[in-house]
């Protein structure tokens, strides 16, 4: 059989076309296909990943610490450890005397004390804070404290009445607490500094202010002498009972802790005690401008 003369040259042309048709299908597949490189975005995404958490990390530990850690402290925010004690020698033999007389004697007798049956020791606890209340009235009416003042002379007309002399603490049943105050006081609203640290025979820690705030004190008990029991022989028979019940409602010891500072912690916790009462006194007034230098450490 005898091929057209047509044949040649069609499948020159098919075979052309089919060539032609493979290469531009490998160049649009080359084009749309970028070559896969999968170790290479894994590592990626893991660097991105763990970029993101440790920024995320940090955010929150920044705003952690922004809201709840505290400021920093100086040495400015911090009371100053030393207190004006002059006489710390003498202050140190008082403090040991004070100790060797509680040990010996005195804890002792208030342990004994402690025997009497809980209704009687209160009834002489309240006769005591009872009597005391004339004092506050004073007081706070020379402290300019009117309102206390009042309150205190209403416990003492309610508890010498209807508490039969003081036995029954009828007015704390009807929100009348109890709460004393003394001429010491009244010097610290007068605006008397504490002044030098100072430990009395048997009275234990004090200052020089409130050394004379306990003699005004019994200045006026005597002048008073509610009773007639602060005068003549009856009036250390009271007195020691006095002494005896206050030392039963005081759970401190002597050296107890250990420490062998316990003279300075005590002498500091007093004077702080002291100075902090002594700001709510003056709390709603305004400052005033002194020109008397306080020695450093009071």
């Amino acid at each position: 059989m005898r091929a057209s003369p047509w044949a040649v040259p069609v499948v020159a042309l098919l075979l052309l076309a089919l060539t032609l048709s493979g290469c531009a299908t490998e160049g649009v597949a080359m084009h749309r296909m970028p070559p896969e490189t999968p170790a290479a975005n894994n590592a990626a995404a893991i660097k991105k990943a763990q970029a993101l958490a440790a920024a995320a990390a940090t955010a929150k530990l920044a705003q952690t610490s922004t809201a709840e850690s505290p400021l920093p402290l100086t040495a400015a925010n911090a009371p100053p450890p030393q207190t004006y004690d002059p006489w710390e020698r003498l202050n140190r033999f008082n403090y040991r005397f004070n100790a060797r007389f509680d040990e010996a004697i005195f804890l002792p007798v208030a342990d004994a004390y402690r025997w009497v049956p809980s209704p009687i020791r209160t009834g002489i606890h309240n006769i005591f804070e009872n009597l005391s209340e004339v004092d506050s009235v004073i007081n706070y009416t020379l402290q300019g404290r009117f309102h206390y003042g009042i309150k205190s002379l209403g416990r003492f007309v309610i508890n010498s009445t209807v508490g039969i002399a003081g036995i029954f603490d009828v007015a704390g049943h009807v929100k009348l607490p109890y709460a004393p105050t003394g001429f010491g006081t009244t010097l610290a609203k007068w605006g008397m500094h504490p002044g030098p640290f100072l430990v009395i025979p048997f009275f234990g820690p004090s200052t020089l202010r409130e050394a004379v705030g306990l003699l005004g004190d019994y200045g006026t008990s005597y002048g008073i002498d509610l009773g007639d029991i602060y005068r003549g022989d009856q009036s250390w028979g009271v007195g020691l009972v006095n002494a005896v019940d206050r030392r039963a409602n005081i759970n401190f010891r002597y050296y107890s802790t250990g420490s062998p500072f316990e003279y300075e912690n005590i002498r500091f916790l007093y004077v702080r005690k002291l100075l902090l009462e002594d700001a709510g006194l003056h709390r709603h007034e305004k400052p005033k401008k002194r020109d008397d230098a306080v020695p450093a450490g009071q």
